[in-house]
């Protein structure tokens, strides 16, 4: 299963995808670092520096290709599991500030994961998505998915 991309606006990517698994697990995966360090980042090896809480801020670095990607942000909203916001900023770009909403919902055991970017222009939406953001966002969301099956 791939995710969904959607830009329903000039200054935004809506991007869904289920997992077969309960949403306090889904939720947990996303937001603790002992389970974000096996998947974010396309499962590449990754630093996770990360204090949950609104008002906390979170690092995370990438180690892929012999290179180094940090992304930082901070927390701006928590509702435990059903979801939270954050900042995003990729480092060698910082100003490039985006807000991110992720909503976990889940039916019948399965967990479907909405985030909703929201960029300051059409440009940085735009420019995420030349960055090969949506290719990216499934290896790790694979990642997450095989991740999960180990889990339960």
């Amino acid at each position: 299963m791939s995710i969904d991309v959607r830009t329903p606006t000039d200054t935004t990517i809506v991007m869904t995808r289920s997992f077969d698994a309960p949403r306090e697990l889904v939720f947990a995966c996303h937001t603790r670092p002992e389970h974000i360090r096996h998947w974010w980042g396309r499962g590449n090896p990754l630093d996770v520096e990360l204090d949950f809480r609104v008002g906390g801020r979170w690092r995370f670095v990438e180690h892929a290709d012999g290179q180094e990607h940090a992304f930082r942000g901070e927390y701006k909203a928590i509702d435990a599991p059903h979801g939270y916001t954050w900042t995003f900023e990729y480092e060698p770009m910082a100003g490039h500030i985006v807000t991110e909403q992720y909503v976990f919902s889940e039916e019948n055991g399965r967990t479907t994961v909405t985030s909703t970017s929201t960029f300051d222009t059409r440009e940085d939406r735009d420019g995420m998505i030349q960055s090969g953001m949506e290719g990216g966002a499934n290896q790790s969301y694979d990642a997450l998915e095989a991740y999960l099956t180990k889990l339960q």
